[in-house]
């Protein structure tokens, strides 16, 4: 009511509706500060001394390992769903490799899933791009959400993973940080030295300054941002195979980036099992990857897929890989 036509109509009541007001989001400055600072440096990889045509190669490869094995391997299927068992050194091998695509530490990145699978596209779904596509992509990331402040959440969702000593270990004193920072020195040593070795003192310059921009910088940006496509494009755009109340979806290029993780409707319809996809087109080279392990004899008990009827679309039969 406009206080100033209270006196011209002093015994007129009209009821107002309150509507209720979300808390303001804290932005977490120092996150975005991080995110910024690589996109800033994108530039530069393309400007001599750190351009150099072998581009795809640190991208696809850097992928691979840090993306691929570290993110959708080690932290998601390993760590998340616990979708297949291997030895403790190459667990820890890989958990290395996704601490290496700085995607935060193991306890949150897992914590954050768990609860995004229990609450798919409702309000406390942690990245749902029901709201806007922003924000299910990446905005969700510098925001603070007061549950990863609190043990009880870490306690609720992610009990198994705070019984192992290494993953505490990681977490003390912020030593994956750490990790993530030694590796961009290894990196760039081991350049500088291939390319001192073939080219003497340029060679060591060019080496470094191409591994820092393509093998650090860009291949970084590249795999968050692929990753979170999960997140953003993948409930968004794309086909459902199986009927999962929420708006999970299979996009065929989000698969191709990632090496499997873009089928995500059939992820949400059978979140533990080992392979992502279910039909013979459905190409999951994180898969792949899993059952070569198991060949060899380094990953055991890989969970098959098993849909529950009730997701079973009523012209659609579940497909086993």
């Amino acid at each position: 009511m406009n206080p100033m036509n209270t006196t011209l109509a002093p015994t007129l009541s009209v009821p107002t509706v309150t509507r209720p007001v979300r808390p303001a989001r804290r932005v977490i400055w120092r996150y975005f500060s991080i995110l910024l600072g690589f996109h800033l440096l994108l530039p530069i990889a393309f400007f001599d001394p750190f351009f150099t045509w072998w581009f795809p190669v640190y991208l696809l490869v850097g992928n691979a390992i840090f993306g691929s094995i570290g993110i959708n391997l080690a932290y998601h299927r390993l760590l998340t769903h616990r979708s297949l068992e291997v030895p403790q050194w190459l667990e820890k091998t890989f958990v290395m490799f996704g601490i290496c695509s700085l995607e935060g530490p193991p306890f949150k990145w897992v914590c954050t899933h768990r609860i995004h699978h229990q609450e798919s596209d409702v309000e406390k779904d942690p990245h749902s791009p029901r709201e806007n596509f922003l924000w299910g992509h990446m905005g969700w990331i510098y925001t603070d959400d007061p549950r990863m402040n609190s043990f009880m959440t870490y306690d609720k969702y992610i009990p198994d993973l705070l019984e192992e000593s290494y993953l505490r270990w990681l977490h003390k004193r912020s030593r994956w940080a750490q990790l993530y920072l030694a590796h961009i020195v290894l990196l760039v040593l081991a350049a500088a030295g291939v390319g001192a070795i073939f080219n003497g003192a340029e060679g060591a310059i060019h080496g470094a300054a191409q591994m820092f921009a393509w093998g650090v910088v860009a291949r970084t940006v590249y795999v968050w941002h692929i990753t979170w496509f999960v997140n953003s494009a993948s409930h968004r755009w794309g086909y459902q195979n199986y009927k999962t109340n929420d708006l999970s979806t299979n996009s065929w290029w989000v698969a191709l980036l990632t090496n499997g993780e873009g089928w995500h409707n059939n992820h949400h319809a059978a979140p533990r099992a080992a392979s992502h996809g279910h039909r013979w087109w459905e190409i999951d080279l994180t898969y792949s990857f899993v059952r070569l392990l198991e060949i060899v004899g380094l990953a055991k008990k890989v969970v098959p897929v098993i849909v529950p009827k009730h997701r079973l679309q009523e012209t659609e039969p579940v497909v086993a890989a």
